[in-house]
């Protein structure tokens, strides 16, 4: 992945791969997502399969669930893969190229300050028959996914009107269009802002979540960990993915709200702060032990 891509739209959650790490669960699969987004994206040229069990090895990650993560992963359509002799290298789809770009923009543009909010909400009025389960579920997935929070049933909510169109764009992919409406505007004199927020969005969930983050990546400061890791891919590399994994799920989780409305001393502004330090500070080395990995397996 670019270190500084610029934000973009949110990819489907209804994509299968993107669903399943949508908490950014430490499994063979995600890492191996993460691997091919920070170093395979960038660098357009098919990879040896040995580079990634090697990679993945150092994350913890057996031959076994290394090689049925590729091929998993080449079964969602996001890799290909071609021989030569006894040897197989894998290269990214199209669709594969454009999931982890859209990834990268969301990864890279989350946590950045946000304008100064105008006070207006946008409210959506949607509510599915329970006899349509499978429809709720899509609907409430994309709609979270969105940013949006639901304070009440059928009720959903954001602070950033702008979202409007995105969330049209989910009523007509899920033909909900005709039975639905929107408004936009400021709240009103009954009840209080944080009121909603608290009925909307579990923040305390967001910000335990933040703190973890910071409780393992925030004392690595400058210096980052000791270097007496072995092996061809321990050290700035295995702390790079470990570091953009770990942020990953942030933008599933976080639906960003202004200033106004977070808790003081929010917990996601100390974290994206380490995220970018951390992650310009690595970006450079970690490249380069990809480069070298790449260029020793020739």
């Amino acid at each position: 992945m670019a270190p500084h891509p610029s934000p973009a739209t949110r990819s489907d959650p209804d994509t299968p791969a993107l669903r399943r790490r949508e908490l950014g669960q430490t499994s063979a699969r995600s890492l191996l997502l993460t691997v091919l987004g920070e170093f395979v994206l960038p660098g357009h040229e098919p990879v040896w399969t040995q580079v990634l069990l090697d990679v993945l090895g150092a994350l913890g990650v057996e031959p076994k669930s290394a090689r049925q993560a590729l091929a998993r992963t080449a079964a969602e359509g996001l890799l290909d893969s071609d021989r030569s002799g006894r040897r197989v290298r894998w290269s990214l789809t199209e669709r594969g190229r454009q999931l982890l770009s859209e990834g990268a923009a969301r990864i890279y543009g989350f946590g950045t300050p946000a304008p100064d909010w105008d006070g207006r909400w946008l409210v959506l009025l949607a509510s599915v028959p329970e006899s349509r389960r499978q429809l709720r579920h899509r609907l409430r997935t994309r709609l979270a996914w969105a940013g949006l929070g639901c304070p009440a049933p059928g009720v959903w909510v954001s602070p950033d009107p702008a979202k409007e169109s995105e969330v049209a764009r989910v009523l007509d992919d899920l033909d909900l269009g005709g039975v639905t409406s929107s408004f936009v505007g400021h709240f009103g004199a009954i009840g209080r802002p944080a009121e909603v927020v608290a009925q909307a969005w579990d923040l305390d969930r967001v910000e335990q979540a933040y703190e973890e983050f910071l409780a393992e990546f925030a004392a690595n400061g400058d210096t980052g960990p000791p270097d007496g890791d072995t092996g061809p891919a321990q050290g700035v590399l295995a702390r790079q993915v470990q570091l953009v994994h770990a942020w990953r799920r942030f933008p599933f989780l976080d639906p960003e709200l202004p200033a106004d409305l977070l808790p003081e001393h929010w917990a996601g502004t100390r974290a994206a702060e380490v995220f970018a330090r951390l992650h310009a500070r690595d970006h450079e080395p970690a490249q380069r032990e990809w480069a070298r990995l790449v260029a020793e397996a020739g």
